[in-house]
């Protein structure tokens, strides 16, 4: 097999036979995920009718349910990906599942043991579960499987930072744990025979690359500008189940976002066959046991916005037509803007991407302030200064000026409250063509661009060099204090894509 994908194919999967032992452990991991969902929520409704005092230890206990239920899930949806792996992991589900559900199950009893009160309840099953864990606390044992799963999934996508010495010292508390609550033994053997150096594989130092996509959401964002409204996040398919599809052995995971507290996820990986990226989205079932998932490469998807929510479409070559493959709402407008750019990048630079389409690099509902051309570390880059019209926030955003890839995202930067500070924006005492700005946080899109080079001062400070000094004057004006700063537009190219604006055609430019 050499993966999915060609270069004139939409998608191609290519499907294999169900492993029923895989794919019923891969289940079991989803069913305790609901488990401690449910297990989280009962224990909170306990915390609401408990005096104060005991409300710390019992968010403690709250909180590492709820981590363990997202690592579950978390787990099952790169297992996906890594699908040649997941053998390697099925002994050590068979160690901590049953452990696991055990304890969520004895918490759910005590719970809803209405003999006695609730304040009873609550020491009742604190101090004998502890008992039985030879004295360790109950948020404790729940980190315990968190550190567990987390170095699971490391083992399962072969990540740098895995060590089987901290692995196997938690599997042997684990197992301890077991004994000690009388849990039998598990089987002697569930996976294949499976070399040591296999299980130990992961990457050589200096083969260790990091994408450029893999940093964008580990970043803090600098600020958090929320939608006042939301939709629900969905997933449309077409689906397939657990384990049936085949990736390429070294598919590396960029990112995956979740939503709606995880009852949906899109993961973006790269196909080490063809280094082109795909996304996978997942969904629960009605009763949140199942998971069920959905694959499409990048060229075969197309994005557009709807007020909080990015849409994706793909091609029916049935109905010849364009369908909703998934409806993403994000909670904050930096957090869609980042995702949007992201997929814009990553589809552009595809070698399965035919053509894109010219308006799919304008996100809606933005109204352009500013823009101009720069030079930006010795390339021409399309400044534009944008404002969402449903949250007002503005935004920087650099994109490639001429060429196959014009108009495509090299970097953002959200402009935050710093902003009102009269120093945040200044012009070179030097060159009246260079504008610096503090305090600004750049998301880059792409491997070349070198940021420091744009940083060579004393300060530190972004330096933004323009083509002229209208221009860079122009740029400061709209961080001027006037409210409602007026559009401005120099030495750009225009551009033929129209969109709509405030009841009258915006020619947008580029």
């Amino acid at each position: 097999m050499t993966g999915f994908g060609t270069a004139r194919e939409m998608d191609l999967t290519v499907v294999i036979p169900q492993m029923p032992v895989e794919a019923l452990l891969l289940q079991g991991c989803c069913r305790e995920a609901e488990r401690a969902d449910l297990t989280a929520l009962s224990l909170e409704g306990l915390r609401m009718a408990l005096p104060l005092s005991f409300h710390g230890h019992m968010m403690d206990v709250t909180r590492e349910i709820q981590r363990c239920a997202i690592q579950l899930r978390d787990l099952t949806d790169r297992s996906q990906i890594h699908i040649a792996r997941v053998p390697i992991v099925l002994d050590y589900l068979h160690i901590i599942l049953p452990c696991l559900s055990k304890s969520l199950r004895d918490i759910t009893t005590y719970i809803e043991d209405k003999t006695i009160s609730r304040e009873i309840r609550w020491r009742k099953m604190y101090n004998e579960m502890a008992a039985e864990a030879s004295g360790m606390a109950l948020a404790v044992r729940f980190v315990l499987y968190r550190d567990f799963l987390t170095r699971l999934q490391q083992l399962l996508t072969c990540h740098h930072d895995f060590d089987l010495n901290t692995f196997e010292t938690l599997c042997s508390r684990i197992l301890q744990l077991r004994e000690a609550r009388g849990i039998p033994p598990p089987p002697l053997q569930v996976s294949p025979i499976i070399a040591q150096q296999e299980l130990m594989l992961s990457p050589r130092p200096q083969e260790r690359t990091i994408h450029w996509a893999e940093q964008i959401f580990s970043l803090p964002l600098p600020s958090h500008t929320y939608f006042n409204h939301r939709y629900h996040s969905r997933s449309y398919g077409p689906y397939f189940p657990s384990g049936s599809v085949y990736t390429p052995p070294g598919a590396k995971i960029l990112f995956k976002r979740s939503f709606d507290n995880d009852q949906v996820s899109i993961t973006a990986f790269i196909n080490p066959v063809n280094n082109a990226p795909y996304f996978q989205t997942r969904t629960l079932s009605s009763n949140n046991l199942l998971p069920f998932y959905s694959l499409r490469g990048a060229h075969a998807l197309c994005i557009s916005r709807d007020g909080s929510a990015l849409q994706l479409k793909r091609w029916s070559r049935s109905e010849k037509c364009s369908k909703l493959w998934a409806v993403l709402s994000f909670p904050t407008w930096e957090e869609m803007v980042l995702f949007y750019c992201v997929f814009l990048v990553l589809k552009a630079r595809n070698i399965l991407t035919v053509s894109l389409h010219p308006e799919e690099y304008l996100l809606s509902r933005e109204r352009r302030l500013f823009q101009a051309q720069i030079i930006d570390d010795d390339y021409k880059h399309s400044l534009i200064v944008y404002e969402d019209q449903l949250t007002k926030g503005i935004r920087l955003h650099a994109a490639v000026w001429e060429g196959e890839l014009r108009m495509c995202p090299v970097w953002t930067a959200f402009v935050t409250q710093q902003s009102r500070n009269e120093n945040w924006c200044t012009i070179s005492r030097r060159d009246a063509n260079v504008v610096r700005l503090r305090d600004v946080r750049l998301y880059v899109f792409c491997y070349k661009y070198r940021e420091r080079n744009m940083r060579q001062n004393k300060t530190g400070d972004f330096e933004l060099w323009f083509a002229n000094e209208a221009a860079a004057a122009r740029f400061k004006e709209v961080f001027s204090n006037n409210p409602t700063p007026e559009s401005s537009e120099a030495d750009a190219p225009m551009s033929s894509v129209k969109g709509k604006g405030k009841g009258k055609e915006v020619e947008y430019v580029q």
